[in-house]
């Protein structure tokens, strides 16, 4: 990949996309993670106002620390980049109390954690609201398009995707041109949606490295029965995770009705 040339095309795609919608500018959530790191980098270098947000849930510290070095970095960089931190912690605990809440779901956990995503972009979307800005999405190829591990309407409720057609690995690439900080580089990947130090491949139960040869696997024709041993546990898990997710990548399914039915009598 041409690494330098393709950042400066989502550049100039950003900024040209916001001028014809008559936008002035971008907001991203910044959670200390590559993905955002990008984004936010992206469109700080387009010279468009720029604002990241922090939106810490009982966050891990670790995280929280790379998510204000990289937009301390930034501001220094572009002075068009402003910030803001607004702690849903409270917001979060008191979603918990009015809503009722069975302990025992199995399902609980995981959807707290959507809870957390649609807080956020409920957040996103008010200083869109404010400053007449677009919500950058931060997902990547393999997530937005290969396992849906994101949640809908959360961090999927976006304006404009400027990573989505980049693998994992690529987005590293992007990384390195537009001088992502290295504690973020070296970062594990995670979500931090359930408040403990998962990371994305104990969630998903393969590597990025692994899904990208899965999700290439899959798009040259090939099947389970092509594989033993690891690859074939990496290839069922990913096609299971694509096939039940795209209620996620598709439009949202609407019921036509039939014209004869419409017309009146």
């Amino acid at each position: 990949m041409q690494k330098e040339k393709v950042t400066q095309y989502i550049i100039d795609w950003l900024k040209s996309y916001a001028i014809n919608a008559k936008m002035d500018g971008f907001v991203v959530g910044v959670s200390g993670g590559v993905d955002s790191a990008v984004t936010s980098s992206l469109c700080a270098s387009t010279g468009l106002r720029t604002l990241c947000v922090e939106m810490p849930i009982h966050q891990g510290p670790n995280q929280v620390a790379r998510g204000k070095e990289h937009i301390d970095q930034l501001k220094k960089r572009f002075a068009h980049v402003t910030s803001c931190s607004v702690d849903l912690t409270p917001v979060f605990e008191t979603f918990k109390e009015q809503a009722p809440l069975t302990i025992d779901n199995q399902f609980l956990d995981l959807s707290l954690a959507n809870t957390r995503a649609r807080l956020r972009m409920t957040t996103l979307y008010y200083f869109a609201g404010l400053h007449r800005y677009l919500v950058a999405g931060t997902g990547n190829k393999v997530e937005d398009f290969g396992v849906g591990f994101y949640t809908k309407y959360g961090d999927g409720g976006v304006d404009i995707s400027p990573i989505a057609d980049l693998m994992k690995s690529e987005v590293y690439k992007i990384a390195e041109v537009l001088k992502v900080p290295d504690s973020i580089m070296k970062a594990e990947p995670t979500d931090g949606l359930f408040g403990d130090s998962r990371t994305d491949e104990d969630q998903i139960g393969a590597s990025y490295d692994e899904l990208e040869w899965a999700m290439e696997m899959q798009h040259v024709g090939k099947n389970g029965q092509d594989f033993n041993g690891r690859e074939k546990t990496v290839f069922e898990l990913y096609s299971r995770l694509n096939r039940v997710n795209q209620h996620k990548m598709n439009p949202i399914p609407v019921c036509e009705i039939p014209p004869h039915m419409k017309n009146s009598l």
